[in-house]
This record gives structure tokens, C-alpha cells and sequence, in this order.
């Protein structure tokens, strides 16, 4: 394994709790967040054969600014065989943000990935509402699957009405995605052991899943904060990584600290 940072970026440490066959990687940005004009540039590659699991031990913050965009572009490509796990904890999306965040991948045959992507408007715990700002956003693999955003704190047609966020501040996507089509059968498999992981989520956690195309499963939820939220999306990502890999479910060593 090699990486290289410039700037406070950086891997913190690479742990193998699982054996040495997946490394789980733990990337840290001691600044704690982005303010206007800041950049975090992160590109991962897994080579062939190869399996590693990616997060974070806190969330990523956005930090109010007066013009200046912040953002955050992470860039994942895998190579033939290869398996990622990308499960950084959440994006915090502070009022007064100006922000952009960016995840593109590209998967070789025979390839597949597991990730997520967690956001929280505003600071709901904290009573600080998202009442400025705006959170942009775009989850791509080209040619296949795309997704983007432009949430303005202003569009409260958008952040309010039962046909948007319906007053839900925290929203995520989790995917198991793969480099080639997969059959039928394994496609049901995959959507009835979310669907049974799913079912013991909290009574606020709203949450749908489906393939969108043969090499894709997408599950998307919102709730009225983000640790609910998150505890269900850990659930369907422990169900996916066995149903999926016949691997047990071994969460970060970070996540329990």
C-alpha cells in the first residue's frame, strides 16, 4: 500500500483487524473542516485483487463563509477484482455554508464498492437551523448513475414540501456497485437482505432501496438528525458486506472510540 499527501490531509493509519488481506484506512484532516476557498482533493485507486476499507474519525464540517466556495472532490477508481469500502462519517453542512462536494467512480470488470455519503443541514442538535447558505452536490460513475444537488437554504419548497426533503435535515445514500452486470437472482438477494436490515431502522428514518440499473443497488434515507440515520445505513452495510463478499461485518476500529 502507498499514499502521499500535501497539505494537513493525510492517512492517519492503516489497520488490519481483519487479517492481512483488507486494510482498513483512516484518513484525518487536523484543521476539523473547510472554510470559503478551502480544497480537499482525494483520490483513491485499489489495484487488482486488492480489498481496503476507507473512513474518518469525525465528521467533515463545512464552515459558514461569506462568498468564498469550500469543497471537498473525492475521485475512486478500481481495478479489475478490486474491492473498496468508502465510509467516511458524516458531512456537516453549518449555516452560512458555501459548499461543494464531489464523489466520482470508476469501477473495472469485476470490481466492486460499497460507500456511502452522510449530510447533515444545519445542527439540528445544537439548535443552529440551516436558515443560509447552500450545500452542493454530485455522486457519480459515469456512463451509468448520477446524482446531484443544489440545496439552498432559501428553496423552502425544496427543504419543506412532502415532494422534497419534507423538513428532513439529514440525508444519505449508501451503494453497492460493481464493474459488471449482475444476474437477477444475486440483484434480489442484495435488495431483500437490505430490505430485512432496513426494517428494525428507527420509526423517523424514511428509507427506500432499489437497483436503478443491473450494476447498482441504492438505498436512500432522511431523518430529523443524523445518528439514527447513521446507525440505520451501518445496519444495510453490515447486511450488504455479507450478503454480497460472505464477510463479517467489522466496523472501523474508529468508530468505537
Amino acid at each position: 500500500m502507498k499514499h502521499s499527501h500535501t497539505g494537513p490531509l493525510r492517512i492517519l493509519k492503516s489497520l488490519y483487524p481483519e487479517g492481512e488481506a483488507i486494510c482498513h484506512n483512516v484518513i484525518v484532516h487536523p484543521p476539523g473542516g473547510l472554510v470559503g476557498g478551502d480544497e480537499l482533493d482525494i483520490r483513491v485507486r485499489v489495484d487488482e485483487g486488492a480489498h481496503a476499507l476507507v473512513s474518518t474519525p469525525g465528521a467533515t464540517r463545512f464552515y459558514a463563509s461569506d462568498a468564498l466556495q469550500a469543497s471537498q472532490r473525492v475521485s475512486i477508481d478500481l481495478a479489475a477484482n478490486a474491492r473498496l469500502e468508502w465510509l467516511p462519517l458524516e458531512t456537516l453542512a453549518y449555516p452560512g455554508c458555501q459548499a461543494l462536494n464531489e464523489l466520482r467512480f470508476t469501477l473495472a470488470p469485476g470490481a466492486e464498492l460499497l460507500a456511502w455519503d452522510v449530510t447533515a443541514l444545519g445542527l439540528p442538535s445544537a439548535h443552529q437551523a440551516f436558515s443560509h447558505g447552500r450545500f452542493q452536490q454530485r455522486l457519480e460513475m459515469p456512463g451509468l448513475w448520477m446524482e446531484q444537488a443544489r440545496l439552498d437554504a432559501t428553496d423552502h419548497r425544496l427543504l419543506n414540501s412532502p415532494l422534497g426533503l419534507d423538513g428532513q435535515r439529514c440525508l444519505g445514500s449508501l451503494l453497492l456497485a460493481t464493474g459488471h452486470a449482475m444476474g437477477r437472482e444475486r440483484r434480489e438477494g442484495l435488495l431483500d437482505a437490505t430490505r430485512l436490515a432496513l426494517r428494525s431502522a428507527p420509526d423517523d428514518v424514511r428509507w427506500g432501496v432499489t437497483c436503478v440499473n443491473p450494476q447498482m443497488l441504492v438505498v436512500r434515507a432522511v431523518a430529523p438528525l443524523v445518528e439514527p440515520l447513521m446507525a440505520s445505513l451501518q445496519a444495510a452495510w453490515a447486511a450488504l458486506r455479507h450478503t454480497a463478499w460472505g464477510l463479517v461485518p467489522t466496523a472501523p476500529r474508529i468508530w468505537r472510540v
